[in-house]
C-alpha cells in the first residue's frame, strides 16, 4: 500500500464562487496579506472592494472604494488604501478602521509608491522608484520613515515582496526582471538584503525570500535566519537553490545551507514567487508560478516533499499560522491550503527519505506522532548512558506526551544528582514549565520539591500562570504549608466535595457553601442549621433555606422549612424563601403556591399583586386566588384569573378601580365574542364613561374583533358619536371603502360638516356613488362636500344637474371659477343637456376665458353640434391675441362649415393644428384637406388622402418640393402600392417642373438608394441630354453615367461620346470596377489621361501590341515607361531596353539588370546601363556594365572604363570574371586594382607562367608562391618552378608539402636540384635541407627498387 503524502492540499473557496470577476484574480487587483482576509479591487463603471473573511468566505463584505490598491490588516479589521489624485504627485495613502469606521491615519506620497506590503499589525512598508519607507500607523507623525534606498539592481525591477525579521533588524526587497534573451520566459529574481544595524544593503539574486527564528544546535539562544529561492542562469547552465543562512556576528561563524531546488524538464522556465515558513513546524514552503511547491526542513536545509499543487499559475501565497501550512491563490480564483498530514508526516520522513534524525526532530518540533518508538528508543539509550538530563529533556519533549508518566518521573527521581547539575527530576520539570503546563502528578512532584525549599511564593505563581494541575494531593501540601484560599481553589477544581465544604465552613462563606453544595450534592444537617440561623442571621437562614430547597431531592422538606418561618411570623423571610423555592414552578408545588398568595393577599395585598405581576408561578388555585383577589379589590387581577364570562361582566363593570390600559391589555386576552360581550356590558352599563374606553379598546384590536362588528356594535346603541371617534382613528390607514363611507356618514350625522368636507376632499377609498347619493339625499347647507365628490371621482355632469335643478347657480359658478376652470367643458356640456339658457353659459364660458381648456370645450360642445355657439367666445380670444391652437382649430372649422373663403384661412392663419383641421376638412373637401396638410408638413396624412382621392400629381409635386429623405423612403418603399402612379407623375411632371437643385439631388439620390435604376435613367435623360436648366451638371452627369455602367453598359459609350461635363478619371475608375475596360480607355483618351489609358491596355485588357501602338502614337515618356514595365514583366527583356531607352527610365535598372542575366542578353544591357549611368552614380551600374562588357569580350572598353572615372567593384567583378573562365578580363581588373595574388593566379589560368612569377614575387604569399610553383612543376617549367620553390622551402613548415608534391609526381632530380639550390641559405637552413638531401636518394633508392623487375 502506497505511503500517504506529507502534506494535504485542499480547496478553501474559490473567488467566482462569491461573485469576484475573473479579470480581477490577478496579482494587481488581488492581496492576501495573512491567512485572515483577501481583498480584491473590483473595477468598471461601478468600483468597489470585496473583503473575504476567511473565517466565513461565503459572506463577503462589498464596499464602494475607488483605490489603485487596497491592503487588509494581518490581524484586524484595518484597510489600507492607495490612490493618485489627478493634478497631485505621488499616492495618497489612508488608513480606516471597519469596524469603528474611522480613518487611522492618512498622508500624500510625494512620489508613486510602487510596491506596498503591511509588514506588521502595525507598519506598512513602501516601495518607491528609488526608497524603502516604514509607515507606523501608530506613531505620533503622519509621514513615513525612509530606512534605506533601493539597489541599482533593482532598477527597472517589479516588486514583488518586502519583508522585515521579527526584531526588525534586517530588511529584504525582492523584484523580478524580464529573462535573458537566450531565456527570456525564465524571470531574473532580484534581491536586496539590508542591514539597519550597519545601514549596509548587499544585492543578491532570489526570486523570493523570508526571515525567521531558530535555535541551532549549541547555540544558546535563537539566531535570525533568512531564507531565500533562487533559478538564475550563470554561464549557460540554470542553478536552482534554497538557501538558509544565520544573520547577524555569531561566534564561530554564522551557519550557511543550501539545497538543490529541483525543476522537472516540463517547468524549465517556471520560478519561485513566495517562500514562507512555518514556525510550528520549521518548515520551509517555496511556491513557484506554475504551482510547484517544495518543502524543506529549515534546520537543516533537507529536502522534504514536492508535488504540483495546482494546475493553473500562482500568483499569492502566505503562511497560514494556525496550521502551520500556507495559503495560496492561482489565476483560476482557487484558495487552496496547504498543510502538514500529521499522522504521516513523520513515517514519511522516516520510511520514505529514510532520514531518522529529521524525523525525530519534525516529531518534537510539531509534537507530531509516528516517532514513538525512537523517543522511547532514545530516552532508553541516554538514561542507559548516564546522560539523565539529556534523558530528561528528551522525556519533557516526547511528542505526545508519551514519556510524560509516573514511571518515567520515578526513575528521574530515583537517579543521584551530579554536583552541580541540576537533579534530572528538576530538568525534566524545568522544560515542561518552559514549553506549557504541568499534569496532576507532575504538579505535585513539583510541589514537594519547592514545598521543601520553602519557597511557596514560586509554586503560588506556576498556579497563577496555569502551569499547574490541580489535584487533591497538591491541595493538601497546599493547606498544611498554611495557604486555605489557594487549597480551596484546588479542592474546587479536582472536586474534592467534602474538603471543600470543609474550607468553606471554614470561612464562613455560606454563599459560596450554598453554591458548593448545590454543584457538587454534599451532605449537611440543614435543619439544625438553619434553626439556629433564624435566631442569629435571619437572611443566612433564607440563603441556607433556598440552597437546601434548591438540592435534588432536597434534605429538608419545602413545607417544612416555609412553616419554620410563619410560625415565628416571618412573614416577610417565608416569602422571599417560596418565591427562590417555587421559582421553577413545578406542578406539584401548586399548595405552596397558593399558600404564598393567599398569606400576601390577607396580610399585604401589594406584594400578592406584584408576585402575580411577576408571572412566575402558575400552578395555584385560581379560581380561590380570583376570589381572594376581588375581596381585596385586585378587580385587574380577577379579571385575569376568571375563566367565567358572568364573573367577567361582574368585574369588568368596576373600571373606576381599573387601569384603563390593563383593562385594554387584558381585552387582548379574550376571545373575540367574549371581548364584544364585554364591550356590550359596559356600553349597557355607562354609555357616556364607558365610550371613550370602548371605542380605545376597540382601536387596538380592531384586527381580532373585527371593524364590521365594532360599527355594528356602536350602530346598535346608535352612537355615532362613538362611531366617528373609532372610524376617525383608522380612516387615516383604512383602505375599506365602507369605512370611509360610515365616516363620512357619522360626521354629517354628528354636524362635523368640516370633517365631512375634508374627508372628500382627502380620501382615496369612499365609494363615490354611494357618497354622491347620500349627500344629495341629506342636503346639507354646504354643498362643497359634494362638490369634492363629484369634482374627484369625474362626476361633474351629475353634479351639475343636481346644482341647476336645486337652483344653486352660484355654486356653479364658484366651482369653475375657483375649484375646476379646468372641468368646465363637462359643466357646459350637462349646462346643454339641460337646457340652460345660451346666455348662462356664454357668460359662465366667458368668466373663466382662457383658464378653460379649449379643445374639451369644443368637444363637448361640437358632440352636442351647438359649435357655433362658441363663435363669440372664440373671437374673443383671438382679439385679445390668444395664439392657442385650440382655439384657432375650432374657428377653422367653423369657418369650413359656413364656407367662408377656408382657403384663404388654411394658408393665413399660422396657429391652427393642420392635422386637425385638415382631417376635419378631408370629409368635406380633400382639396382643403391637402392644402391644411401642405402647409403643416403632415406627410403620412397628406399621402393617405391623396392616394385615397387618386391625387398624384399633387402628391408628386409636394413630395419633391419636401426634399426630405426620410418621406422619399416611405412612398418609395415595396409594400406602397401606390409607388408606380407616384414615380410615373414625379418623371413625368414634378421633377421637370423644378428648377431648385436640392430638390433635384433628393430625388435623384431617393432613386438610387431604392434601385431604380432604369426609372433613374429615364429621369436624367429627361434632365441632362433635354436642355434642362441642369444639362451641364457635373453631378448629374456623372450620374447618368454610373447608372447606366451598372445598369445598362450598352448605353455609356453614347454617353460618353455626348457628355463633356462628367468627372472622367472617376467615372473610367467606376467602369473598371464593373469590367467595361473599352469605355474606360475611351473615357481615358477623351480627358487626355494617356498613362491610365494605356494602363487599362496592359493591365486589363492586356494587348502588348495594341500597347505599344498606342505608346508610338502619342509618343510621351511615362506611356513608354509604362509598356517598359508591363514588357520587364512578361520577360520580354530586349523590348523593355528599347521602351526605357525611349522613356530614358532608369527606375527599374536593377529588375532589368536581372532580367538580362537570365536571358544573356548583355549588349543591350551595356546600351541601357549606359543611359543609366547618366542619371544614377551607384557602383552597382558601375559593377554590372564592367561585367556586361567582359561577357560580350569587348577588352578595349573595358581598358577604357577602367582609365575613366568610376565606383564599380573591381575585385567583386574580376572574381565573377575568374569563376566564369573570362581569364583575360579578370587579368585587366587585377592588374589595374592591383591584386597581385588573383592576378598570378589568373596568368597561371592562361599559361603566362613568367609573368605569373613576377605578379607572385609581388604578391610574396606563400599561398601564391605555391600555387605558381606547382602550377610550373605541373607543365614541366622546372626553372621557373625552382625559382618559387625557393621563396617556399625557406619555411620550415611548407618543405615538406613541397617535397611530397615533387615526389608524387616523380621528379626527384628536380626535387634535388632545388633542394641544392636553397643550401646557400643560412647555416639552420642548410642543415634541415642536407638532411633532407641525404633522404632523398634512399627514398629514390627505394623507389627504384620496388619498380625494378625480379
Amino acid at each position: 500500500m502506497a505511503a500517504q503524502a506529507p502534506l494535504v492540499v485542499q480547496e478553501k473557496l474559490m473567488l467566482p464562487s462569491i461573485g469576484v470577476a475573473q479579470e480581477f484574480i490577478s496579482f494587481k487587483n488581488t492581496s492576501m496579506e495573512s491567512e485572515k482576509y483577501i481583498c480584491i479591487r473590483e473595477t468598471g463603471a461601478q468600483n468597489q472592494v470585496v473583503i473575504v473573511d476567511m473565517a466565513a468566505p461565503m459572506s463577503p463584505a462589498r464596499r464602494q472604494i475607488t483605490a489603485d490598491s487596497a491592503l487588509m490588516c494581518l490581524d484586524k479589521k484595518v484597510i489600507a488604501l492607495k490612490a493618485t489624485t489627478a493634478g497631485t504627485p505621488g499616492d495618497a495613502l489612508q488608513v480606516f478602521n471597519l469596524d469603528t469606521k474611522t480613518k487611522l491615519k492618512a498622508y500624500q506620497m510625494p512620489e508613486s509608491v510602487e510596491f506596498w506590503k503591511w509588514i506588521s499589525p502595525t507598519q506598512l512598508g513602501l516601495v518607491t522608484a528609488t526608497s524603502v519607507y516604514h509607515w507606523d500607523i501608530e506613531a505620533a507623525g503622519d509621514a513615513p520613515v525612509k530606512v534605506f534606498d533601493r539597489t541599482p539592481n533593482l532598477a527597472g525591477a517589479q516588486i514583488i515582496s518586502y519583508r522585515t525579521s521579527p526584531d526588525a533588524k534586517w530588511c529584504v526587497l525582492i523584484g523580478i526582471t524580464q529573462g535573458a534573451p537566450e531565456r527570456p520566459q525564465l524571470a531574473r529574481g532580484l534581491m536586496q538584503l539590508f542591514s539597519v544595524e550597519q545601514n549596509k544593503s548587499q544585492p543578491l539574486e532570489a526570486h523570493a525570500a523570508a526571515f525567521s527564528t531558530v535555535k541551532f544546535a549549541g547555540r544558546d539562544a535563537p539566531s535570525t535566519v533568512i531564507s531565500f529561492a533562487q533559478k538564475a542562469l550563470k554561464d549557460g547552465q540554470v542553478v536552482s537553490k534554497l538557501h538558509v543562512i544565520e544573520l547577524g556576528s555569531v561566534p564561530g561563524g554564522a551557519v550557511k545551507r543550501n539545497a538543490e531546488l529541483f525543476f522537472p524538464a516540463e517547468f524549465a522556465d517556471d520560478f519561485p514567487v513566495s517562500l514562507q515558513i512555518s514556525e510550528r513546524f520549521g518548515l520551509v514552503y517555496v511556491v513557484t508560478k506554475l504551482g510547484l511547491l517544495f518543502v524543506y526542513d529549515l534546520e537543516t536545509a533537507t529536502a522534504v516533499y514536492r508535488n504540483r499543487i495546482s494546475p493553473d499559475p500562482i500568483f499569492l501565497a502566505t503562511v497560514s499560522d494556525s496550521t502551520g501550512g500556507i495559503l495560496a491563490i492561482n489565476r483560476r480564483g482557487q484558495v487552496l491550503l496547504a498543510t502538514v498530514n500529521e499522522p504521516a508526516m513523520v513515517p514519511f520522513v522516516s520510511q520514505q527519505l529514510s532520514n531518522l534524525n529529521l524525523a525525530l526532530a519534525l516529531a518534537k518540533r510539531g509534537n507530531l506522532p509516528g516517532a514513538e518508538g525512537l523517543i522511547v528508543q532514545q530516552f532508553e539509550q541516554l538514561f542507559a548512558s548516564g546522560q539523565h538530563k539529556d534523558a530528561a529533556e528528551t522525556a519533557a519533549e516526547s511528542p505526545q506526551g508519551i514519556l510524560r508518566t509516573r514511571e518515567v518521573v520515578e526513575r528521574l527521581k530515583s537517579v543521584a544528582p551530579t554536583p552541580g547539575q541540576k537533579p534530572a527530576i528538576l530538568v525534566y520539570l524545568g522544560v515542561l514549565l518552559q514549553k506549557g503546563r504541568l499534569n496532576a502528578f507532575e504538579s505535585a512532584e513539583l510541589a514537594r520539591l519547592v514545598l521543601a525549599q520553602n519557597k511557596r511564593e514560586l509554586l503560588t505563581n506556576w498556579w497563577n500562570d496555569n502551569k499547574l494541575e490541580a489535584s487533591e494531593e497538591l491541595g493538601d501540601m497546599v493547606s498544611a504549608a498554611g495557604d486555605k484560599d489557594m487549597a480551596l481553589k484546588i479542592y474546587q477544581l479536582c472536586g474534592a466535595s467534602g474538603k471543600v465544604i470543609v474550607a468553606l465552613a471554614e470561612k464562613g462563606d455560606m454563599s459560596a457553601l450554598q453554591a458548593y453544595t448545590g454543584q457538587t450534592g454534599g451532605q449537611l444537617n440543614y435543619l439544625q442549621l438553619l434553626q439556629q440561623l433564624m435566631m442569629n442571621n435571619p437572611s443566612g437562614a433564607v440563603s441556607l433555606a433556598k440552597m437546601v430547597a434548591k438540592q435534588t431531592p432536597p434534605p429538608v422538606d419545602v413545607n417544612t422549612m416555609a412553616d419554620l418561618f410563619l410560625q415565628r411570623n416571618m412573614v416577610r423571610e417565608a416569602t422571599g424563601f417560596l418565591l427562590d423555592a417555587l421559582a421553577a414552578d413545578r406542578p406539584e408545588d401548586g399548595p405552596l403556591q397558593s399558600k404564598l398568595l393567599e398569606i400576601n393577599l390577607v396580610t399585604n395585598p401589594q406584594v400578592a399583586d406584584a408576585i402575580l405581576a411577576n408571572g412566575t408561578l402558575t400552578h395555584y388555585d385560581r379560581p380561590r386566588i380570583a376570589q381572594l383577589c376581588e375581596k381585596a379589590g385586585l378587580y385587574m387581577r380577577a379579571l385575569q384569573h376568571y375563566t367565567d364570562l358572568k364573573d367577567l361582566k361582574r368585574s369588568i363593570v368596576n373600571t373606576h378601580a381599573i387601569d384603563p390600559q390593563a383593562l385594554t391589555e387584558f381585552f387582548g386576552t379574550l376571545s373575540a365574542d367574549w371581548a364584544l360581550e364585554c364591550l356590550k356590558e359596559l356600553l349597557l352599563t355607562n354609555v357616556t364613561g364607558n365610550l371613550q374606553l370602548v371605542v380605545n379598546i376597540a382601536k387596538e384590536y380592531t384586527e381580532q374583533l373585527g371593524s364590521n362588528k365594532i360599527i355594528e356594535l356602536l350602530e346598535s346603541h346608535n352612537s355615532y358619536p362613538g362611531l366617528y371617534l373609532y372610524l376617525g382613528s383608522r380612516i387615516a390607514f383604512s383602505e375599506d371603502p365602507e369605512e370611509h363611507y360610515k365616516y363620512i356618514e357619522a360626521a354629517a350625522r354628528t354636524g362635523q360638516l368640516k370633517e365631512v368636507e375634508r374627508a372628500t376632499r382627502e380620501s382615496n377609498f369612499y365609494p363615490p356613488e354611494r357618497v354622491k347619493a347620500f349627500l344629495m339625499e341629506a342636503k346639507l347647507p354646504d354643498a362643497r362636500p359634494l362638490i369634492n365628490v363629484c369634482d374627484r371621482h369625474d362626476l361633474v355632469e351629475d353634479l351639475t344637474s343636481y346644482l341647476f335643478n336645486n337652483n344653486l347657480l352660484k355654486y356653479i359658478e364658484g366651482y369653475v371659477q375657483k375649484v375646476s376652470p379646468t372641468k368646465t367643458p363637462q359643466v357646459v356640456g350637462a349646462l346643454l343637456d339641460c337646457e340652460a339658457p345660451d346666455e348662462f353659459i356664454n357668460n359662465l364660458i366667458l368668466s373663466v376665458r382662457s383658464l378653460l381648456p379649449v379643445d374639451t370645450l369644443v368637444e363637448q360642445v361640437e358632440k352636442r353640434n351647438r359649435l357655433k355657439l362658441l363663435t363669440p367666445f372664440l373671437e374673443h380670444l383671438i382679439r385679445e391675441g390668444s395664439t392657442d391652437p385650440h382655439v384657432h382649430d375650432a374657428l377653422g372649422k367653423i369657418i369650413i362649415d359656413t364656407n367662408n373663403n377656408p382657403e384663404h384661412f388654411l394658408t393665413t392663419n399660422p396657429y391652427y393644428d393642420s392635422l386637425v383641421v385638415g382631417h376635419y376638412a378631408e370629409k368635406r373637401d380633400p382639396n382643403l384637406a391637402c392644402v391644411a396638410y401642405k402647409r403643416g408638413n403632415c406627410d403620412d396624412a397628406l399621402i393617405e388622402c391623396t392616394n385615397k382621392n387618386s391625387l398624384f400629381k399633387l402628391q408628386a409635386r409636394y413630395i419633391v418640393d419636401r426634399g426630405d429623405a426620410v418621406l422619399w423612403d416611405k412612398v418609395l418603399d415595396d409594400s406602397n402600392s401606390f409607388r408606380r402612379q407616384l414615380i410615373d407623375q414625379v418623371v413625368s411632371t414634378a421633377l421637370p417642373e423644378s428648377k431648385n437643385p436640392e430638390q433635384v439631388s433628393v430625388t435623384v439620390k431617393a432613386f438610387m438608394k431604392h434601385g431604380l435604376q432604369a426609372e433613374l435613367i429615364e429621369l436624367l435623360e429627361k434632365i441632362v441630354l433635354n436642355n434642362s436648366a441642369f444639362s451641364s451638371n457635373a453631378n448629374l452627369q456623372n450620374l447618368l453615367i454610373l447608372t447606366a455602367i451598372k445598369a445598362d453598359p450598352s448605353r455609356v459609350k453614347d454617353y460618353i461620346y455626348r457628355l463633356d461635363n462628367f468627372d472622367g478619371p472617376a467615372v473610367a475608375e467606376k467602369a473598371i470596377e464593373f469590367g467595361q475596360y473599352e469605355e474606360a480607355f475611351e473615357i481615358y483618351k477623351k480627358f487626355g489621361k494617356k498613362v491610365e489609358a494605356v494602363q487599362v491596355l496592359l493591365q486589363h485588357l492586356q494587348d502588348l501590341d495594341r500597347a505599344h501602338d498606342y505608346a508610338n502614337k502619342v509618343d510621351e515618356a511615362p506611356v513608354w515607361s509604362e509598356l517598359g514595365h508591363a514588357y520587364l514583366a512578361a520577360s520580354q527583356v530586349q523590348d523593355a531596353i528599347a521602351a526605357y531607352l525611349r522613356s530614358n527610365d532608369s527606375s527599374r535598372y536593377l529588375e532589368v539588370i536581372e532580367g538580362c542575366t537570365a536571358v544573356g542578353c548583355y549588349e543591350d544591357l551595356v546600351k541601357y546601363l549606359l543611359m543609366v549611368r547618366k542619371k544614377i552614380k551607384e557602383p552597382k551600374v558601375d559593377s554590372e556594365l564592367l561585367y556586361a562588357y567582359a561577357r560580350i569580350n569587348n577588352l578595349s572598353e573595358i581598358d577604357a572604363f577602367l582609365h575613366s572615372s568610376h565606383q564599380a567593384n573591381l575585385q567583386s567583378v574580376g572574381d565573377r570574371c575568374f569563376d566564369e573562365g573570362m581569364y583575360e578580363a579578370a587579368r585587366m581588373l587585377f592588374a589595374h586594382i592591383p591584386n597581385w595574388g588573383r592576378l598570378a593566379s589568373t596568368l597561371v589560368r592562361l599559361h603566362r607562367f613568367q609573368e605569373a612569377v613576377d605578379a607572385a614575387r609581388k604578391a610574396n604569399s606563400t599561398k601564391t608562391w605555391k600555387e605558381v610553383c606547382f602550377a610550373c612543376v605541373e607543365e614541366g617549367v622546372f626553372k621557373l618552378a625552382q625559382l618559387c620553390g625557393l621563396n617556399i622551402i625557406v619555411n620550415a613548415d611548407d618543405l615538406d608539402e613541397v617535397s611530397e608534391f615533387y615526389q608524387k609526381r616523380g621528379h626527384f632530380d628536380q626535387l634535388m636540384s632545388l633542394m641544392e639550390s636553397g643550401l646557400v641559405g643560412d647555416s639552420c637552413e642548410r642543415a634541415r635541407l642536407s638532411s633532407m638531401c641525404v633522404h632523398v636518394p634512399s627514398h629514390y633508392t627505394s623507389v627504384h627498387m620496388a619498380t625494378t623487375p625480379g
